[in-house]
């Protein structure tokens, strides 16, 4: 409703209170403020401003180029569907992605396609400034040390190799909500440091022996070989069967801990650990064992699909530290783990033609829909495991 309508509305219910005395504005007001649904003060602010004449200032500057009318109905899909990425990370994605929102919605207006491709991610970011979402909740963690093979396993001295693939370090997440006690699911997190490709698994109680057939499963899977592996100091690791698969095997993979209570030595998994798991499953208590086999359907194929092929990550060039001060240079474009596993001479052909044959048959919004189902799914498993053992 215009001003000038809000003004004509005001008009006619006024001389219904007239004979209301001294508080007939009063009532108006309120009336105005029921039907409108404005604040008092608000009210009282905007029917006191003036009416458009047609003579007002015109907005100084250039004209706006990216009209959100225009953009938004794309760009939130995409933004969306991507799962919030922020605008530089997005920047960088929406060739790709838009690229699939056609093959599956019809071909975009020139015009529009130019303009999305052309906008800045500072500008992807106050588009998006009314949609943006926190998730402020932090998690628990439920590593408890091992010391069975500290004398085993040394300490990585000085920081990763990440100028080739091969290097891969691993972490787990516990699906405890806020207690401990008990039995419940746990999420491992395996990612590679070059490239940032990341699998996740879900194990029942962080026993030996899933973890390490997790592993197995992993390293015949991943477009890479493990050259050396990282873990920390969880008793899940630091155990002798993992000790004689990794060095039990005729070329030996190099195998080093973090240092106690130093979470950034595992950095690069630690931060898996909040985008990959915690973003899509939450914080809730899975203390059911049936689980494991739903979690592992969605991280083995969707999850795994959607994050390492269409969710570009930055990656850190180098630090320069001037005295208390610490910088940190990151790659000016970045890109997704398979691009990174393209663009590296260390990958086989063999390699990359399978992954490039993959990634050709993927569409990021399918893949995301299908997340969405399978977690729905999951939830209502989850809620009735929970209802089932209240009764019990």
């Amino acid at each position: 409703m215009s001003l000038q309508a809000k003004r004509e509305y005001l008009a006619k219910i006024h001389g219904r209170y007239e004979r209301a005395g001294r508080a007939h504005k009063t009532l108006i007001l309120d009336e105005f403020c029921l039907n409108c649904g404005y604040h008092r003060k608000v009210a009282v602010r905007l029917l006191g401003r003036p009416l458009p004449t047609g003579l007002e200032r015109k907005r100084s500057g250039p004209k706006p180029i990216y009209d959100p009318l225009v953009l938004l109905p794309v760009l939130k899909v995409v933004w969306l569907a991507s799962d919030q990425l922020c605008g530089k990370l997005l920047k960088a994605a929406l060739p790709e992605w838009l690229d699939r929102h056609e093959r599956g919605q019809g071909a975009l207006d020139a015009e529009v396609k130019r303009k999305l491709l052309a906008i800045s991610p500072a500008q992807i970011d106050r588009l998006l400034q009314a949609a943006r979402v926190r998730h402020p909740r932090k998690g628990l963690g439920a590593t408890q040390p091992g010391t069975l093979l500290r004398r085993e396993v040394p300490t990585r001295g000085g920081p990763p190799d990440t100028s080739k693939p091969g290097s891969v370090e691993a972490d787990t997440v516990a699906h405890c909500d806020d207690s401990t006690a008990g039995d419940y699911v746990h999420s491992l997190t395996f990612t590679e440091l070059f490239s940032g490709w990341t699998e996740n698994r879900a194990v029942w109680n962080k026993s030996s022996h899933a973890v390490i057939g997790q592993l197995k499963e992993l390293e015949a899977k991943v477009p890479f070989q493990m050259k050396n592996f990282h873990t920390d100091n969880g008793y899940e690791f630091l155990n002798w069967a993992l000790h004689q698969h990794l060095n039990g095997r005729p070329q030996k993979v190099p195998w080093t801990r973090s240092r106690a209570y130093r979470k950034n030595d595992n950095a690069h998994c630690e931060q898996k650990n909040w985008t990959h798991v915690r973003q899509l499953f939450g914080h809730e208590r899975f203390e059911h064992p049936e689980l494991v086999e739903l979690m592992n359907d969605l991280y083995a194929q969707e999850w795994s699909q959607f994050t390492n092929h269409f969710k570009p990550t930055f990656k850190l060039l180098k630090r320069e530290k001037q005295g208390s001060k610490t910088t940190r240079i990151y790659e000016k474009i970045p890109k997704t783990p398979y691009q990174r596993l393209m663009d590296s001479p260390d990958v086989a052909e063999r390699t990359k033609t399978r992954l490039r044959t993959e990634h050709e048959q993927l569409n990021p919004f399918e893949l995301k829909k299908s997340i969405e189902r399978k977690l729905k799914n999951f939830f209502t498993v989850l809620g009735n495991l929970n209802r089932e053992s209240a009764k019990a």
